[in-house]
């Protein structure tokens, strides 16, 4: 089984760590494939950030030219999920997904411990958009910028870990997932020093993507995720329509 893990954002050091995290976790005879898209911005912390990188998601994941099974989109509340189902007819799995219906598994209600207090709203949308926000207690920021947390993951977890316990002591959350591709590796620490369940997204779509394969199911194409009608597409900026 080959599973394609997309980075949204360009810098491929965090796509590397991406994807040593998912294939810590992969099952023998899963190869995990880390993409990172030809264009787009060196991190995701907004609406403008999120539109580019659905889009050079897109483009870079049809410009692969070998076999696979499933496509993991590794942005946290990010755009683009739905644009994946269309395109193509294996199970593509978002880690904003993955790890809120891994945590409804666990307890009650989760929280979301994310990068910017920016990128809060997106998140919430997000969850609302995939029918996963009623049993999120909250959404809370860390502080810290994406690229922050590959430069120092020390103060990074620090700063996880004080509103992870604000999450649980004032939110009442029994959960935590991380809210960042590049969070990925932190949960262990995390929950020796929270005492809660967290979850970490790429790890848990790969476990999804897998099920899903085994399973030999993939996305519904009779309506909303139909295959997009033929039509010229004009000026595609990426490398696919060069």
């Amino acid at each position: 089984m080959r599973i394609l893990v997309v980075n949204v954002n360009t810098t491929d050091s965090i796509t590397q760590a991406i994807a040593r995290q998912a294939q810590s976790v992969a099952a023998p005879g899963t190869e995990i494939v880390g993409l990172t898209p030809y264009f787009g911005a060196e991190s995701v912390e907004g609406n403008f950030e999120s539109y580019l990188a659905a889009i050079a998601v897109m483009d870079r994941v049809l410009a692969y030219d070998q076999p696979y099974d499933a496509v993991i989109q590794a942005g946290y509340g990010e755009h683009g999920r739905e644009g994946l189902q269309e395109l193509l007819n294996v199970p593509v799995v978002d880690i904003t997904d993955a790890a809120a219906s891994t945590a409804m598994f666990l307890g009650h209600a989760y929280s979301v411990v994310t990068t910017l207090d920016r990128t809060v709203p997106l998140i919430e949308d997000r969850l609302k958009l995939s029918g996963l926000y009623d049993r999120c207690a909250s959404v809370r920021a860390s502080g810290l910028a994406v690229l922050e947390l590959e430069e120092d993951p020390q103060r990074a977890v620090e700063s996880i870990v004080r509103q992870a316990e604000l999450a649980v002591s004032q939110d009442k959350a029994e959960v935590i997932c991380l809210g960042c591709g590049g969070m990925a590796g932190l949960d262990e620490q995390i929950r020796q020093r929270t005492g809660v369940p967290v979850v970490e997204g790429v790890t848990a779509a790969v476990t999804i993507a897998e099920s899903l394969v085994r399973l030999g199911l993939s996305t519904s194409k009779v309506r909303t995720y139909a295959t997009p009608r033929p039509k010229t597409i004009v000026g595609w900026p990426g490398r696919f329509g060069r």
